[in-house]
């Protein structure tokens, strides 16, 4: 790349952030390195008026000093369309915020590249978009019918219960058969949402870790394998799952050669994709994590091959 660019980040509060996990921070870090310019802003900053998407931004730097990795300087209005790329950043819930969020977005792109596409992103929620490739995933149904569940259970006996965009493994449980309490879940679950519900067929592998592949504009280019705690049936790292170096199967190849094109196509730059065993269980454009892990486990700085990605599409 032969120009620096003007780069908006749009994330959560940048003091909030563990910079030994923090996936963004190191994006941010790799920016920086190639003399890229960095903006911070919230997502609760974006304006819309008269066409013009403004955004009250800091510009930041960035380092990697526990208790000193950033130093903000004066907040002021910027119009979005001045910047080069938007990172969208922010973590999930999935929810009407969110979405909102995107069409802002989507007012500026792509004469301002947003990092993912917000269409795409709107357009490919994590436990939906995934539903398009049933081949390649456990039994799994999304549905508000309780009927439906608990025919699906006596189907499989062993069931996972989701939120539909719920994320970090939040409000997702493992029922046996013997377990009593899919109705009084069921009936929680309806108290709290309007929104279905995804149920799948339980994948005993998973005590073996949930595979984390990065794939980069629709190219796989790393993985990390996530191990459940003792008693628990998440793997999620914000539940206490334990990250392990792992390498590519030649499933997990078949995995990503069928769905890359796809994610290339709709503009999904940095995308996670799960996998337990043999299946793929959620495809997650919002606000991947990993790199990090990644990078302790085999040396390679994946941000750098996100960026390559970026600065060409900007060329």
């Amino acid at each position: 790349m032969t120009r620096a660019l003007q780069v908006a980040v749009q994330m959560d509060p940048i003091h909030s952030i563990n910079i030994d996990g923090d996936s963004t921070f190191v994006l941010m870090l790799e920016a920086q390195a190639r003399g890229h310019t960095l903006w911070h802003y919230h997502v609760k900053d974006l304006t819309l008026t008269a066409g013009r998407v403004l955004a009250r931004m800091q510009p930041v730097e960035v380092r990697r000093e526990k208790g000193n990795h950033y130093t903000l300087g004066e907040a002021r209005e910027v119009d979005l369309s001045t910047m080069d790329v938007v990172l969208m950043r922010q973590d999930p819930p999935f929810d009407m915020a969110y979405i909102t969020a995107t069409h802002i977005l989507e007012m500026i792109h792509p004469r301002t590249l947003v990092v993912n596409d917000p269409a795409s992103v709107r357009n490919a929620p994590e436990k939906l978009f995934v539903m398009q490739f049933p081949d390649l995933m456990p039994d799994t149904m999304i549905t508000h019918d309780p009927l439906e569940v608990r025919k699906f259970r006596e189907k499989h006996g062993d069931i996972i219960v989701k939120p539909l965009f719920g994320n970090g493994g939040a409000g997702v449980f493992h029922l046996r058969p013997e377990d009593g309490n899919l109705n009084a879940l069921l009936e929680l679950y309806a108290e709290k949402s309007r929104e279905p519900l995804m149920i799948q067929q339980y994948v005993p592998a998973v005590r073996e870790g949930d595979k984390r592949i990065i794939l980069v504009d629709g190219e796989p280019m790393g993985a990390i394998n996530r191990v459940p705690a003792a008693g628990e049936s998440r793997s999620n790292m914000h539940v206490g799952g334990r990250p392990e170096q792992i390498a590519l199967s030649e499933r997990d190849k078949e995995i990503c050669a069928r769905i890359g094109p796809e994610l290339k196509k709709r503009g999904l730059i940095f995308v996670g994709i799960d996998v337990i065993g043999d299946y793929l269980t959620e495809i997650n454009v919002t606000s991947p994590t990993g790199l990090q892990e990644i990078t302790r486990f085999d040396g390679v700085q994946l941000e750098k091959a996100i960026w390559d990605a970026i600065e060409s599409k900007r060329a």
